[in-house]
């Protein structure tokens, strides 16, 4: 299967636990999403790029003039279309698409943001061309995602978790790799965030479904790791862990 059609399907069967997830409802970073939009003037136009079940948009369409929630996954674009009603923020639209091949005419945006979505990308350096083609002059690009380590030993079991719990993960980046990825499409960026997440063991697997077996890899990799791993990562008697996730800001040049 291809992996855009893994990533559809993996989100498109748990849609609706993602509107109800603690780790993607909460978070200062909503707020300070909502403050930098609110910083670029009066009502901007503004994309969310993989926008899962919609909590970026529901916290920026406040201050937009209009937000357009962007998925791969046609399910999550109902559920951010029903709960958007319910919340009464009618200047939410939704598309779906493909990050690398964005449908949208040059300079159309005042702001793009993307929040854990990134590392399902296949192509985040062509995402990011697609993202500078798209946003105005002077605009600005925001990514929240979860970030790997820089120490290869912790990368490397971070991404083996990941892959484990969800086929469609393709990679945390290293926030050096994103610096490097962002610099590349011509943007200027900096690192303006970063904080440990909170993952529950059981709800972080429940959320995707992930299989049996795989949960035991994932609880036999944990055991195994070594001692600096274990404690990078605070794992748990019960496997829960903290992960990293920054927040960059970034100007088109």
């Amino acid at each position: 299967m291809q992996q855009q059609a893994v990533v559809a399907q993996q989100f498109g069967n748990t849609a609706s636990a993602y509107l109800t997830s603690t780790v993607h409802a909460q978070g200062a970073d909503l707020a300070q999403l909502r403050e930098i939009a609110a910083g670029l003037g009066q009502h901007p136009v503004v994309l969310d790029l993989g926008c899962g079940a919609g909590h970026a948009s529901f916290a920026v369409a406040p201050v937009a003039e209009s937000m357009t929630a962007f998925d791969l996954s046609a399910e999550m674009l109902t559920v951010v279309r029903n709960a958007a009603h319910e919340r009464g923020h009618h200047n939410i639209g939704t598309q779906q698409g493909n990050v690398a091949s964005l449908p949208f005419i040059d300079a159309s945006f005042c702001m793009v943001m993307t929040r854990f979505s990134a590392h399902h990308w296949l192509d985040v350096p062509a995402a990011l061309r697609e993202v500078r083609r798209v946003l105005k002059p002077n605009g600005v690009l925001v990514i929240i995602d979860i970030t790997a380590p820089e120490h290869p030993l912790h990368d490397t079991t971070l991404q083996a978790v990941e892959l484990l719990r969800d086929g469609s993960h393709v990679r945390d980046y290293r926030p050096s790799e994103w610096q490097r990825m962002l610099g590349d499409a011509g943007f200027n960026a900096k690192k303006i965030d970063s904080w440990k997440l909170d993952m529950q063991f059981n709800d972080w697997t429940a959320r995707m479904r992930t299989p049996p077996a795989r949960v035991t890899a994932i609880r036999s990799l944990f055991s195994t790791a070594p001692d600096e791993t274990r404690a990078y990562f605070s794992v748990q008697p019960d496997d829960s862990f903290t992960i990293d996730s920054t927040m960059f800001l970034a100007h088109n040049a």
